[in-house]
């Protein structure tokens, strides 16, 4: 680094605006959102998304609420394309969420975008070019007024190519790239002139968009942007400003925020905040800061770890533990002066009648977003979570603890780095049957069994093949798993230690299955895991302790 750093680096120079009137506004309602996790997120990746991770993706968006999704850019290739129009073809996209392509100004890419959305109900095409200093001079070498002809010339071909589609309710996004760096005088400009061409009216607004390509300064600065630029775009009543934010600073949360405060309308982003570079402004982060402060974001995070196992799986990036709201860790507190702080707060909490909540160090309720409270309470026990583990629970309804998550996903890492390629629903079950499940060649198979006995005094008695010979055992203990441990120590072996149990159920109805999971700890000292599946839960418990027993 540099001694003297304003020898290679040059301070953003403030906005004049001394009558700035952000600062004291409040956010009080919810923008529109855009999200932009299939365009902008899915460019970011190193492996982008397949069709099927797509769909799962887009899913998700429509089940947390999103009404306005970028979907792709259809002109970079079949992909890209083929995934839009099916989405269209095969009825996908619900009557009250409208998708959005993204084009650069070119008449054979815009025509291609909306070849990739026909027969769609209704559509939003977005069209950008860069309009900044360095882009025009160093990127493409073009005055100011040929950079306003290229957002012009594009300008006439959405018209024209909207006036051959009747049928479909179209709606125009206008951005001019590198706002955050370019002279604002001529982003105003430049968009007028789109709207000379567009013809925006305030029952059909143009979208112009407001991006924040690179970082460039601290958030105040984009709000005085922002507002400067309200001020002055004409027709104001006929447009719907957006925010585009990227993190290079760290600060695109705290800048969509102060956007909105100086009178934006619409933001776009990524849940959790994926995007290129540093990633793009985290829709989670500000949805759940409104609600913090008693805002309906008109989203639903209510299964916070539904939306991150989702992501994690579709994109392949870790959500950091401590990321807002999302992480393993961001509700558990490892300092004991913390915990006794919980602690207190919760016993508080209870005899509170007005329904407010005010918990030390927790801004929301956990149980808002589907968190237990068991995680806060046992603030060591937090490990994270994979997308492996949400495939799981999709595809074959486990709800795998935590501590069997963190055993089993070194399997799955194992397998990918033996296969050195993606693995799917399929692999990542058949290595889960094969690590937990009943296999040929179990040292101790599950013939029959048999519990009687007195409360607090049971006996197990099973019959088992072990090492391929069947073998009557029994044992007694306080209920059937310790009856089965205590069968196991007197016998055959091993001796376990139940560390912890938990059970639940698979679907509904008669032919409902149960699942049972166990942790054990073995004489020498090791951990050991036990799964076990049956239409009864007491021999799912016996299924599961003999699972461990098999690893021991």
């Amino acid at each position: 680094m540099l001694r003297d750093p304003t020898t290679k680096y040059r301070p953003f120079p403030p906005i004049a605006l001394p009558d700035r009137t952000w600062p004291d506004a409040v956010i009080t309602r919810a923008p529109r959102w855009l999200s932009t996790d299939l365009r902008d997120g899915n460019q970011a990746l190193i492996d982008p998304m397949d069709a099927e991770k797509k769909t799962r993706l887009f899913d998700l968006l429509v089940k947390v609420g999103l009404k306005e999704i970028e979907v792709g850019f259809p002109s970079a290739g079949a992909t890209e394309f083929d995934f839009i129009s099916g989405l269209v073809c095969e009825g996908r996209i619900p009557d009250d969420v409208t998708i959005q392509v993204l084009t650069q100004s070119r008449r054979d890419l815009i025509e291609r975008s909306f070849e990739s959305l026909d027969g769609a109900t209704s559509a939003i095409v977005h069209l950008y070019n860069a309009v900044s200093p360095a882009w025009r001079k160093i990127v493409f070498g073009m005055t100011r007024d040929e950079v306003r002809e290229i957002a012009v010339a594009g300008a006439k071909i959405l018209r024209d190519e909207a006036g051959k589609r009747p049928n479909t309710a179209w709606q125009f996004e206008y951005s001019p790239e590198t706002f955050s760096t370019a002279e604002l005088d001529f982003s105003v400009e430049v968009c007028a002139a789109v709207m000379d061409v567009l013809r925006p009216t305030p029952e059909k607004p143009l979208i112009l968009n407001l991006p924040a390509t690179v970082e460039c300064a601290t958030p105040n600065v984009y709000a005085d942007q922002i507002e400067w630029f309200c001020r002055n775009v004409p027709n104001r009543d006929s447009v719907v400003i957006s925010l585009h934010t990227h993190n290079d600073r760290g600060t695109g949360v705290a800048a969509a925020e102060l956007g909105l405060m100086a009178g934006a309308d619409r933001v776009e982003g990524c849940l959790l905040g994926n995007g290129e570079r540093t990633g793009n402004c985290d829709l989670v982060t500000v949805a759940l800061n409104m609600y913090t402060q008693g805002v309906d974001p008109r989203l639903d995070l209510s299964d916070i770890d539904a939306v991150v196992n989702t992501v994690t799986y579709c994109t392949n990036l870790p959500v950091h533990p401590r990321t807002p709201y999302a992480g393993d860790l961001v509700f558990t507190a490892f300092s004991g002066s913390h915990q006794d702080a919980i602690k207190k707060g919760f016993a508080a909490q209870g005899q509170r009648n007005d329904g407010l909540w005010e918990v030390p160090y927790l801004p929301i309720d956990p149980a808002d977003l589907g968190r237990s409270y068991e995680a806060v309470i046992r603030v060591n026990s937090q490990s994270g979570k994979g997308g492996v583990a949400w495939v799981i629970e999709q595809d074959k309804g486990l709800k795998l603890p935590k501590r069997l998550q963190a055993d089993f996903s070194q399997h799955v890492q194992a397998m990918a780095d033996e296969t050195s390629r993606e693995l799917n629903a399929a692999d990542i079950w058949n290595r889960f049957e094969a690590t937990y499940l009943p296999r040929p060649g179990d040292r101790f198979e599950l013939v029959d069994y048999e519990e009687s006995g007195s409360a607090g005094n049971r006996l197990f008695v099973g019959r088992l093949a072990v090492e391929g010979e069947q073998r009557s055992i029994s044992g007694r203990g306080n209920g059937l798993i310790s009856g089965v441990i205590a069968a196991l120590a007197d016998s055959t072996g091993p001796a376990l230690e139940i560390v912890d149990y938990n059970e639940h159920a698979i679907g509904h109805g008669a032919d409902a299955q149960a699942a049972a999971y166990v942790e054990a700890r073995t004489a020498d000292g090791r951990t050991v895991f036990g799964v076990g599946m049956d239409t009864d839960i007491a021999t799912a418990s016996v299924r599961a302790v003999l699972s461990a027993a098999n690893r021991a």
